[in-house]
């Protein structure tokens, strides 16, 4: 038998893990929040999503699944303004996935803007105190991926390492839902 393998959104202090099959940025630290608190076009400066955290969920008959990684096509195709964004968290050294111990609920204004994930004050914890600032999503693609999760996993866990990803807006972005894009996870199973 093979391992079954889900993707989890965290949620809220706890966190709660969700099994997801599509998520939706946006200004609340909610799970599938539809067309509620749509993320804000700024009148200054850069607003931001509240930050997300997917992981994978293992369960099922493996020997071990690790070497977790993650990527995009290497394009968004969202108008997010001239230094608008979709940024992941990366660490300075080691994987760049946050572990589920680390996790850290998402903030800001609910229904105007998330705080930045590496805001000195109130960004991640796991990220904020880094010399590397969140990347642009789309410098990894299936060619080079993002290193999120070297653990040996040989049992089921409700979470691996989490992908943290945040969407930056500037003045000149356009209003309006966007269209789907797709992160891919891929890992090794013996």
């Amino acid at each position: 038998m093979a391992a079954t393998v889900e993707v989890v959104e965290g949620n809220g202090a706890t966190p709660t893990w969700t099994v997801i099959t599509s998520a939706r940025y946006c200004t609340s630290d909610t799970y599938n929040p539809g067309t509620n608190y749509p993320c804000v076009v700024p009148s200054s400066g850069q607003n931001y999503s509240y930050w997300k955290h997917h992981a994978l969920k293992l369960s099922g008959t493996f020997t071990k699944i690790t070497n977790i990684k993650w990527y995009t096509d290497g394009t968004i195709s969202w108008d997010l303004g001239t230094n608008g964004k979709v940024v992941v968290g990366i660490r300075d050294s080691g994987d760049n996935g946050c572990p589920p111990a680390s996790y850290d609920q998402a903030t800001g204004t609910e229904g105007t803007t998330g705080d930045y994930m590496a805001d000195s004050t109130n960004g991640h914890s796991y990220y904020k105190d880094q010399t590397a600032s969140p990347a642009d999503v789309t410098n990894y693609t299936s060619s080079s991926p993002l290193d999120v999760d070297s653990t040996e996993y040989t049992s089921a866990t409700d979470a691996t390492k989490a992908v943290v990803t945040q969407v930056i807006i500037d003045t000149d972005a356009t209003q309006g839902a966007k269209s789907a894009e797709t992160f891919t996870f891929r890992y090794d199973e013996i």
